[in-house]
């Protein structure tokens, strides 16, 4: 890869994570908004399950778009892994601003109020698992804003290695097709 290739395959993944950050985002409040309504809970699972797919379907325009219809394996892996950590890197930025800013405490009130309910205090108490509950949100209660952001931009990027090879042995194009 030539250095004006490597800037060219830059470029495309900050505009495409910019694309994926705005996804999570949606995502991301969706979830918000579930804890209190079911549907918008549904909505910001699809969401984030769209992810790969978005990420492919961005990948293969820039293999159509700018690589004239072929990319490797390698740099199709590059391109997925570089817009994971863009957008990754992006929504950090907006999840810790929520939490820093805006939350208020009301994320963990809310996961509090679901684990206190008759069914889940039962469900717990018959697979054994109250106290680990118990830490973990002892554990949930104790993270800074940044601690979360940072915690979820490690995974953002985790998921971008793991995911980047299928989505770019699938996406992998050796010969131009003529149309």
């Amino acid at each position: 890869m030539t250095p004006a290739e490597y800037i060219q395959l830059k470029a495309f993944a900050r505009i495409d994570g910019l694309f994926v950050a705005v996804l999570w985002v949606m995502s991301f409040a969706c979830y918000i908004i579930g804890l209190s309504s079911s549907m918008w809970a549904m909505a910001a699972m699809l969401l984030a399950m769209s992810t790969p797919f978005f990420v492919a379907n961005r990948l293969r325009l820039f293999r159509d778009g700018a690589r004239d219809g072929i990319i490797s394996l390698k740099r199709g892996w590059a391109f997925v892994v570089l817009v994971f950590f863009y957008g990754g890197l992006l929504f950090a930025i907006a999840q810790y601003a929520y939490f820093a800013f805006m939350d208020k405490g009301y994320l963990l009130h809310s996961l509090q109020q679901l684990m206190e309910s008759p069914e889940a205090s039962q469900m717990m108490a018959q697979q054994g698992m109250t106290d680990m509950v118990n830490e973990a949100m002892a554990q949930l209660q104790s993270m800074r804003p940044i601690d979360i952001s940072l915690n979820m931009l490690t995974t953002n990027i985790l998921l971008g290695f793991v995911l980047g090879l299928p989505i770019a042995a699938v996406m992998r194009r050796k010969l131009k097709i003529e149309k």
